[in-house]
């Protein structure tokens, strides 16, 4: 294909994939109401835990902002929705330019990184309300606690893009390792510094009194990477055997 070709083919793409993610959008818009109730649940619980000690509500600051949230709430779910349509996309542009290996290599790295993702997202969902509630339990006994509902939103939604990245690092070192940057020891070498950054990861986002959920969360993030280390560990092994095939054997001294 030459370059003008290749611009159709790309203009193409991007139309269908803007299309599909209008369409999610607009579905979005419809269900924002539930997705909204699901997010503010910890704060129900708050204030029935509170009770008559104290206020807590979301708040809605200005005239549009109930309107600006639902937008925003309605990109974010329109592009999930939209997101099998639009990497489909992206792949099927990149695709033709790949070889058999690395398009194996990209289908294997994308399976294991998008659950992985929705995995953190779910954990993050799971340790959102003890971080509320620990947040809450600073405000003074008959003092009110209004949330900004724009705030909030990008509160939870930075929680779970975190965690959720944080679930598919793994997929990145292993990445990593076939691309020749890192081997798989030296991966596993960082395992001491992966068991700290992944407990003070867990204990941020949870409640210091929440021992079981921090425990939790840091053991499955210890756990991924251990799984890194041994893929890197078992290509490493495969890469030398290959490599020791094709180069002839040392002549005898």
């Amino acid at each position: 294909m030459s370059l003008g070709q290749h611009l159709v083919e790309l203009r193409r793409r991007l139309m269908i994939a803007a299309l599909a993610l209008v369409v999610g959008m607009a579905v979005g818009f419809l269900i924002t109401d539930p997705v909204l109730k699901l997010i503010t649940e910890p704060i129900r619980q708050v204030a029935q835990t509170r009770g008559e000690t104290g206020a807590v509500e979301l708040m809605f600051s200005t005239v549009t902002s109930g309107f600006d949230l639902k937008l925003r709430m309605s990109f974010a779910i329109g592009l999930l929705i939209s997101a099998p349509i639009w990497m489909w996309q992206i792949w099927a542009f990149v695709m033709p330019g790949l070889t058999r290996k690395e398009i194996r290599y990209t289908v294997g790295f994308l399976a294991a990184a998008i659950p992985l993702f929705f995995a953190g997202c779910w954990a993050g969902l799971v340790v959102m309300p003890h971080i509320v509630e620990l947040m809450a339990s600073f405000v003074p006994a008959g003092a009110a606690a209004f949330y900004d509902a724009s705030y909030y939103y990008d509160f939870v939604f930075k929680l779970l893009l975190v965690v959720g990245v944080a679930f598919v690092l793994p997929v990145f070192l292993v990445a990593l390792n076939f691309a020749g940057i890192m081997s798989g020891r030296a991966i596993l070498k960082g395992w001491r510094i992966a068991v700290l950054v992944s407990i003070v990861f867990a204990a941020l986002a949870t409640p210091a009194a929440d021992i079981v959920s921090m425990l939790l969360l840091s053991g499955i993030l210890v756990v991924l990477f251990l799984a890194a280390a041994g893929v890197s560990l078992l290509f490493d092994r495969r890469r030398a055997k290959r490599v020791a095939a094709i180069l002839p054997p040392e002549a005898p001294a």
